[in-house]
């Protein structure tokens, strides 16, 4: 049942990595990103160290996803990305937008 007031962006990276953690058994490294979702949720990605290896430099990481609703119960969680610690991130797809603070899409890559 949705409450009143929907929960905040702060509340929601504050709820994720208890979800997170209770799913996975670790807990997140970081929380990399927070945006809301069309009903009123929030999806909240988190960092998380999978596999500690020497040197620290070799550890494998992920990228989760978690969905919550607007009362700040889990819809979804999901592994997004593995990868080894250091190396670069894949830059945005050519489809991808980004919306800045005044709800402004920006396209990436070519026009």
């Amino acid at each position: 049942m949705m409450s009143e007031r929907p929960i905040l962006a702060r509340e929601a990276v504050r709820i994720a990595p208890e979800y997170i953690t209770a799913i996975t058994g670790r807990e997140p490294a970081r929380m990399t990103g927070v945006e809301p979702t069309d009903e009123g949720g929030w999806v909240v990605e988190a960092e998380m160290v999978e596999e500690r290896r020497v040197p620290s430099s070799a550890d494998m990481l992920a990228l989760y996803e978690i969905e919550l609703d607007a009362d700040g119960e889990l819809l979804a969680c999901s592994r997004t990305r593995r990868y080894r610690r250091g190396e670069a991130l894949s830059p945005m797809r050519d489809t991808e937008q980004t919306v800045n603070v005044n709800g402004v899409a920006n396209g990436v890559g070519p026009e």
